[in-house]
């Protein structure tokens, strides 16, 4: 009897209606002779009585916001949205003759390092799970949270019940770790900007990992990296619908029939998936005279990192470097500058868009596919990065809709079967 983990987003959980739902996941798995092992996040969203930013706002009303934005105080507050969530998730199984019990991340067994507002996992204790659920009971863990071993409250950041339920996973040596959203899998594009984008059926670690950290939000990419470690295979999927979603592995060890590993691309489709993120600003910086020196360069992104600005498609030439924040850092970056007393620029309204697919890695022609087609839909591109899974291109934040739809007509990946595996 293989363990599952089924973790419930917070949008999953906020009404009675959606959390009958959950009861008939955890039900039909139980059916299939699976034992059930439930995270959840805090109910609802913004304005929600419970949710997470709700309780932010809490705190913003008080005046006393901690420097750094993150306090021991500011963890116990935050915990609670999710700790509320296990408890009612956990009645509303009892209500429904399904045995479950409640539990903080701590109760869980997780362990984390001290580090309030965006804590690292160092340790799962599984003990307590395995316990309850060799009794037939089904632990409701809050995600989103843990403890220090010393008993402080942490919180895990953003997507953090996504990360706790890949590291119950793990732990558990379970046989996947179901991720239960409000969209129906990955998409192949931003159905947002393209309705039509279809789901894509399986997809590696490798390019799950790239498409969260490149904008695609449905999973996140502490997630994927903890369940690829632990070969653990994510399943994501609808919480309102049948549909199997999208299946992450690689290859190995998912259900099914075996699969090659990290199985390639085909030749004409090496590209899995269009991700974008924005808006993004630009920034270009040159040497007070002649050319910058190692130290210089050192200097100048420390004080940028000193500040608490993270960059992002880096480029640096002896009488010149770039760099890309979030919009929202802009004047941050533009104050650190002005002390060092640099000669720069910074331009808003960018945005980065990115063809993700570990089939690309080795392939010529790829870079010359994606100018010719975003050329094509005048597109400019001032910018590009690669890796061995994605290709970035930095473009103008009010086309981006255009470059996603070149990109992925320029692909196949609006083509009738698309989504599989390639």
């Amino acid at each position: 009897m293989g363990i599952v983990v089924q973790k419930f987003g917070g949008t999953s959980v906020a009404t009675p209606q959606l959390r009958e739902r959950v009861v008939e996941h955890v039900a039909r798995t139980l059916r299939e002779e699976h034992q059930v092992v439930v995270v959840v996040s805090a109910m609802g969203r913004a304005g929600d009585p419970y949710a997470t930013d709700t309780l932010l706002g809490l705190a913003r009303q008080v005046g006393a916001w901690p420097a750094g934005g993150a306090s021991r105080e500011l963890d116990l507050l935050l915990s609670c949205g999710e700790v509320i969530a296990s408890g009612i998730m956990a009645l509303t199984l009892q209500a429904r003759g399904l045995p479950a019990q409640a539990l903080t991340g701590g109760q869980a067994g997780i362990i984390t390092d001290g580090t309030f507002g965006s804590a690292r996992i160092e340790e799962v204790r599984p003990d307590r799970l395995l316990a309850l659920l060799a009794e037939g009971i089904i632990p409701v863990v809050a995600g989103f949270q843990g403890v220090t071993a010393d008993g402080e409250v942490t919180t895990l950041g953003r997507g953090g019940s996504d990360t706790t339920a890949a590291a119950l996973g793990v732990a558990l040596q379970a046989e996947r770790v179901e991720i239960y959203t409000d969209v129906d899998g990955m998409k192949a594009a931003d159905p947002r900007l393209l309705p039509e984008a279809p789901t894509l059926q399986r997809v590696t670690y490798r390019e799950a990992m790239e498409m969260a950290y490149l904008g695609a939000r449905v999973v996140h990419p502490r997630a994927v990296e903890i369940a690829m470690e632990g070969r653990v295979p994510l399943q994501i999927r609808s919480t309102v619908g049948s549909a199997p979603g999208t299946l992450v592995t690689d290859g190995l060890n998912g259900p099914g029939e075996a699969l090659p590993r990290e199985a390639p691309a085909r030749a004409d489709r090496p590209v899995r998936a269009i991700a974008h993120v924005g808006p993004r600003s630009r920034v270009w910086a040159v040497p007070a005279r002649g050319e910058f020196d190692g130290e210089e360069i050192h200097q100048l992104f420390q004080s940028v990192a000193e500040a608490g600005v993270s960059v992002d498609m880096i480029y640096v030439a002896p009488d010149r470097l770039s760099f890309v924040v979030d919009e929202e850092l802009g004047d941050q970056v533009r104050e650190v500058l002005t002390r060092r007393g640099a000669r720069f620029e910074v331009t808003s309204g960018f945005a980065k868009v990115s063809c993700v697919g570990a089939g690309m890695h080795g392939l010529p022609g790829v870079m010359a596919r994606i100018a010719r087609a975003l050329a094509e839909a005048g597109v400019r591109i001032y910018h590009t990065v690669d890796s061995h899974a994605n290709i970035s291109c930095l473009v103008r934040q009010e086309e981006v809709g255009t470059a996603v739809r070149a990109l992925s007509r320029e692909f196949g990946l609006l083509e009738s079967g698309s989504g599989g595996l390639r």
